[in-house]
């Protein structure tokens, strides 16, 4: 097939001189015809894997009969996924839009408004070391991310950033200006990183203590990427607002802004958005939701978690490596090296799609519906990678 130029496409991203043309369940194809098997997923986008029927035939039905009436009104696909979520979270209420660096933007918006509110106009948040909450410009600055210390500055102000699992250090970070406290159950981009049991439950305290938001960002361990629907019910907490994305639309754009009732502050007119709520998209995301919060879908993964971590840790100590950690199927495997990207561009010409969040993690985001010969397959593959790069 003729190579097209990509000459048009902004360089926002260091890709490789392939491109992808078409995809099913675990498996991604190029316009050559070569099948990679994909254990990224889109970055834990498609739970489903690539083109499920719960995206397919919802888009196909709801695109011949309404696609966007504009957020000025209800539709019947937008309250259908609402009240889901709030059901399955045992939240109230709901506001959809785009991605999860939206729907993050829109919690700090909401953390503030409440705080004008009801805390005497507080409005710092505490936020944590490697932590990643997207990429608009406010999210960017509630990141932890070190190599975005200095990039576009000046960025929001108002986030305090601390250790992560340290409580003595979210404590002393407290002041009268603080309304909140942000964060990822698991760093994904910090490493696959999971929170402390205790320290999630000293912090849940710790903000009942001091009349403090508890914000969880679930937009990479929510819909069921860690054995559960929301990764905070393994925690056994409920956060005051909760985060959503990536997985809620199987590989289409939409995301959540979750809250309680006492904190959904926001006036007409203090938060919105063109495509917000779309029934299309809506549409999607109650199939998938619906899907992934069945119970036997939910014991089908943490059963295939429990294989995966198995390889994963035989393989570490095939190869003298330093361990893994992650929850459910959001694995990571530890190097004791910086060979991170190299192995992932090996794999990657081998036919195998991993990830390298830091110079000395792969990080496994498989599609929910993984099957163990899949993951005999990944790890024979990656084997051989690591006999030749470690």
């Amino acid at each position: 097939m003729e190579m097209v130029s990509t000459d048009a496409v902004m360089q926002t991203a260091i890709r490789p001189p392939i491109v992808m043309e078409s995809g099913k369940g675990s498996w991604l194809v190029d316009t050559e015809g070569k099948r990679y098997l994909d254990f990224v997923q889109g970055w834990a986008v498609n739970c489903l894997g690539h083109c499920p029927p719960q995206v397919i035939e919802p888009l196909m039905r709801q695109a011949q009969q309404l696609i966007n009436p504009s957020p000025a009104f209800y539709n019947t696909e937008m309250i259908r996924l609402a009240t889901l979520i709030a059901t399955q979270s045992r939240m109230d209420r709901v506001f959809f839009c785009n991605s999860g660096a939206e729907a993050n933007e829109g919690a700090i918006k909401l953390a503030r408004k409440w705080g004008q509110k009801h805390k005497n106009g507080a409005f710092e948040i505490i936020t944590f070391d490697n932590a990643f909450h997207g990429r608009t410009l406010a999210t960017m600055s509630a990141s932890g991310k070190a190599q975005w210390a200095q990039l576009f500055e000046p960025k929001v102000s108002g986030f305090r950033k601390v250790p992560f699992n340290r409580i003595n250090a979210v404590e002393s970070a407290i002041s009268d200006q603080t309304v909140a406290i942000m964060l990822e159950l698991v760093q994904g981009e910090g490493g696959v990183i999971p929170a402390d049991q205790d320290f999630v439950h000293q912090l849940s305290d710790l903000a009942r203590k001091h009349d403090l938001l508890l914000i969880i960002d679930e937009v990479q361990t929510g819909i069921g990427r860690t054995g559960s629907v929301f990764c905070f019910q393994r925690y056994g907490v409920t956060p005051d607002i909760m985060t959503l994305g990536k997985g809620l639309g199987g590989g289409v754009p939409i995301a959540a802004l979750v809250a309680k009732e006492n904190v959904s502050v926001f006036d007409p007119g203090d938060q919105g958005g063109t495509y917000n709520g779309n029934p299309l998209m809506t549409a999607v995301g109650y199939e998938v939701l619906s899907t992934i919060s069945d119970p036997s879908f939910l014991d089908d993964v943490q059963v295939r978690a429990t294989y995966f971590v198995q390889k994963l840790q035989a393989l570490a100590e095939q190869f003298g490596l330093s361990g893994t950690r992650g929850m459910g199927l959001l694995q990571a495997l530890i190097l004791n090296s910086d060979d991170a990207a190299k192995i992932v561009a090996t794999a990657m010409a081998r036919g195998l799609l991993i990830n390298a969040p830091q110079p000395n993690i792969i990080r496994f985001m498989p599609a929910l519906t993984v099957t163990h010969d899949e993951i005999d397959r990944m790890i024979e593959i990656l084997s051989g990678v690591l006999s030749e790069v470690v």
